[in-house]
């Protein structure tokens, strides 16, 4: 062979050799993992919400797999997203507050990676979005192009990402001077009219800023924000994912969306305020509940608030969240358009959840934290075309504690240690014991709280880890009282009908802590419950 022969056969050898690296690479599949906050399972319209619609999330729930029956793992940002970021248990994380996130360093949490981190070891480039809430030391992996805000702060810091949005809503859309009847947002500082929900309605902004208990929190904000609709939070972080898209097109990635709403403040921007009038919807059939034979009955505030028991004012805060999740569900509507135009649908394993519901009214109730289903039970589906069939629906308890396994799982990627289960078998309908039951877990000994909550058959059992507690326990036939109204047991002088259940139940948690080396067991043994 001659030698320009012989480089001829090198050069067309490499050819081929970098063409089947090439498609081996374009083989492994993307991660585009979308988690909102405080969302719960029926602010869904393919869960049978009439009023609310949300036609491209249940189209990506049709196309892959829906999940009917996915439960936080515990009802509280911090400690739900650092268990599905790794796939641990709250107990086993160690975060089982929100102040255990970010920079805290009194003891170890969370000290097993994260699934983004698993991913990074292998090869893909990692980015994220959004709300982090969760330590900090986590976050190293990510290569966003923006790594901090104009003050200098990681955009990993408290609030996550927050300091990058107010760099751009003040240049985008400065702050305002107020009109008649505005006051200014605590979380973007920008103007808003308050609906008849908020403390603030019908006050004028010089009288109230005097006041000395002016402060407050997301939660007591409901009315309009008065800013463009494409500089609203939502609008800026789906912007971001939609870049971040486009630029990695060409490389494996794993990108996190983690959308700060359908969370608190309830404002809105138009069009979406208002655009399910407050007076068509319909309060909670629970917000009346007494709470008599409930261990929530001074839950989240309840007690010194009762405009969220008011049937009519609660509607504001219904619509105002319906408004902020259709918004939620336009954005995400174009971002799966935009893996559609750059030919990556087929390549992308797309998960939708969020961390934990919000009680709207439920029992009188706002917020989460609590065992209710509209505080635990929370929306998931999960795509892929080709490998998940269309239109299947996922009957059996599942928690999001399930998402890390699943993930490495669907994008072949070897086994790395959790608590959590893969969904693969449940969602290709294989026989196994997954998907009987389902733990939720308040790891938090407090005077208030029940500290587990277990699903089996439509049946919920809620008890503390303590014998010595003074908790109501608590048993709801969900199939029979979906609101949740009637505890079996607690107070009711007919508790010992339930004795069999309540046993059946307590010994499949008792399971569960057994399989994760749980600290409880003996005191959920020895609570009497009966």
């Amino acid at each position: 062979m001659n030698k320009n022969l012989k480089v001829l056969v090198i050069i067309v050898s490499c050819m081929l050799i970098g063409q089947t690296i090439n498609a081996q690479h374009k083989k492994k599949k993307n991660l585009l993992f979308i988690i909102t906050d405080q969302q719960q399972s029926k602010a869904l319209s393919i869960a049978g919400n009439s009023v609310l619609k949300t036609p491209n999330l249940d189209k990506l729930a049709t196309d892959g797999a829906y999940f009917k029956n996915a439960y936080t793992p515990m009802a509280v940002c911090g400690p739900a997203r650092s268990a599905i970021l790794t796939g641990m248990t709250v107990e086993n994380t160690g975060v089982n507050t929100n102040a255990k996130t970010y920079f805290y360093d009194e003891e170890p949490v969370m000290t097993s990676p994260t699934f983004d981190e698993v991913l990074t070891e292998n090869g893909y480039h990692c980015e994220y979005y959004g709300k982090w809430h969760s330590m900090t030391s986590h976050s190293e992996i990510y290569k966003n192009p923006k790594r901090n805000a104009k003050n200098g702060k990681s955009i990993f810091e408290h609030g996550g990402q927050n300091h990058v949005y107010m760099d751009y809503i003040n240049e985008q859309f400065p702050k305002q001077e107020l009109k008649e009847g505005e006051f200014y947002d605590t979380f973007v500082k920008r103007p808003y009219k308050p609906d008849p929900l908020d403390s603030y309605y019908g006050q004028s902004y010089d009288i109230v800023k005097k006041d000395p208990n002016k402060r407050r929190s997301q939660p007591n904000l409901h009315g309009e924000l008065m800013i463009p609709a494409e500089h609203s939070f939502t609008a800026y972080q789906a912007k971001e994912t939609i870049a971040a898209i486009e630029r990695l097109k060409d490389t494996t990635f794993s990108i996190t969306l983690s959308i700060h709403m359908p969370h608190a403040p309830m404002t809105p921007t138009a069009p979406y305020y208002g655009m399910y009038p407050a007076k068509d919807m319909v309060a909670p059939e629970s917000i009346n509940d007494d709470m008599n034979n409930s261990p929530y009955k001074t839950a989240n505030g309840r007690m010194g608030m009762p405009e969220y028991s008011d049937p009519e004012k609660i509607k504001y805060m219904i619509s105002n969240y319906y408004g902020i999740i259709k918004e939620i569900d336009d954005w995400v509507g174009k971002i799966l358009n935009t893996l559609d135009k750059n030919g990556l649908t087929d390549d992308t394993l797309i998960i939708f959840t969020s961390d934990h519901g919000e009680m709207l009214g439920a029992h009188g109730l706002r917020e989460k934290n609590v065992f209710y289903e509209e505080s635990s039970h929370i929306p998931l589906m999960i795509h892929l075309p080709e490998v998940i069939k269309k239109k299947t629906v996922v009957d059996g308890y599942i928690s999001n504690i399930d998402l890390f396994p699943t993930i490495l799982d669907y994008l072949n990627i070897k086994e790395h240690s959790s608590d959590g289960t893969s969904l693969r078998k449940l969602i290709e309908g294989k026989k196994t014991r997954h998907g009987e039951y389902v733990v939720t877990e308040w790891d938090y000994r407090g005077p208030v709280a029940p500290n587990y909550m277990i699903v089996k058959d439509g049946w919920k059992l809620m008890m503390p880890y303590t014998k010595e507690s003074t908790v109501i326990n608590a048993l709801y036939d969900l199939n029979t009282d979906p609101h949740e109204i009637n505890n079996l047991i607690g107070q009711n002088p007919d508790s010992a009908d339930y004795k069999e259940k309540v046993e059946e139940l307590r010994s499949s948690l008792l399971e569960w802590l057994k399989k994760n080396n749980s600290d409880h067991y003996n005191g959920v043994k020895e609570r009497d419950l009966i």
